[in-house]
């Protein structure tokens, strides 16, 4: 039976979609307007008509940045970057989250003080740095290639440990005791236990360290100095400022083209977020279970 609203409720829910509905719009305008820009012909775009739609729609754009190789070579970086950073990433916070959810380890409220404090105060640029040239030196023993700096030193996010650490401890103790008198070891008991009963909350963690270590730029730009190894997203920055800036090798589009330098870049952009957009409806069916189950302690 439907339960029937009174008036207070039914104004209440009018102005929440109201609101829902123009911050959704906000959030989506930005990916039309860079459709739009880099769909747009020359003249559109150099007389600042392009609002929503695009106008003289040409695909000279995407044509040229399919036929740029650097931009090929530096999407396989952040491919690169993104697998390997999210499954270090996601292994070091099971074994993290595992670990402070046993009761029995010494210290444990220190140990969960102190990555919840993280979270709280943030040491700064240097410390970070720090960090990344540590890794950076370390690594350059054994190989040049320093995209392995940047998947290594983003290490683990605390808000993530902490997610999967509540959700590891609202598993039924009674299922591990059964599984412990049944024989099973430490590893066993994170293998067919924890893991299958928090597989929502652990597509949550991956689906957050993915889109981070996809749209990572400032690291990545500050340690990664050969051309050849950056990610996308420096690739881009450093195309749209050579363009901007009006400096030598400036992107310039072909005599007789019909789009702009500005079109290029957006059709960069609009092509490098497309791994985002097929993932994210696959995972997003766990994310509000796995928020829900991380984030609330029994």
């Amino acid at each position: 039976m439907l339960k029937r609203l009174d008036s207070s409720e039914i104004v209440f829910k009018i102005i929440a979609y109201f609101f829902l509905t123009v911050f959704a719009l906000f959030c989506l305008y930005p990916f039309v307007y860079s459709l739009s820009a880099s769909l747009s012909g020359a003249d559109a775009m150099e007389r600042g008509k392009v609002i929503l739609w695009p106008l003289q729609v040409q695909f000279e754009a995407f044509s040229a940045v399919f036929a740029e190789r650097m931009f090929w070579v530096n999407y396989a970086n952040t491919l690169f970057v993104t697998f390997y950073g999210t499954i270090f990433s996601v292994i070091t916070t099971i074994m993290g989250a595992y670990t402070l959810s046993k009761r029995g380890l010494p210290f444990r409220t220190f140990l969960s003080f102190f990555i919840v404090f993280t979270m709280w105060f943030v040491a700064g640029f240097v410390p970070q740095y720090l960090n990344y040239l540590a890794t950076k030196n370390f690594f350059n023993l054994f190989t040049n290639d320093n995209k392995w700096v940047v998947v290594v030193a983003m290490g683990m996010a605390a808000f993530n440990v902490v997610l999967l650490r509540n959700a590891f401890e609202n598993v039924p103790k009674e299922i591990e005791e059964a599984a412990i008198v049944d024989g099973a070891t430490e590893s066993q008991l994170l293998r067919k236990v924890y893991l299958p009963m928090s597989k929502a909350t652990i597509a949550t963690i991956t689906l957050f360290y993915a889109i981070s270590r996809w749209n990572g730029y400032f690291w990545a730009s500050v340690i990664v100095d050969n051309a050849n190894q950056m990610p996308l997203q420096v690739f881009i920055r450093n195309r749209l400022s050579e363009i901007l800036n009006g400096g030598e090798g400036a992107f310039k589009p072909p005599l007789g083209a019909n789009y702009t330098a500005m079109s290029f870049v957006y059709a960069m952009v609009v092509v490098a977020i497309v791994p985002i957009i097929v993932v994210y409806p696959y995972i997003q069916k766990y994310f509000a279970k796995g928020v829900n189950m991380g984030g609330v302690k029994e």
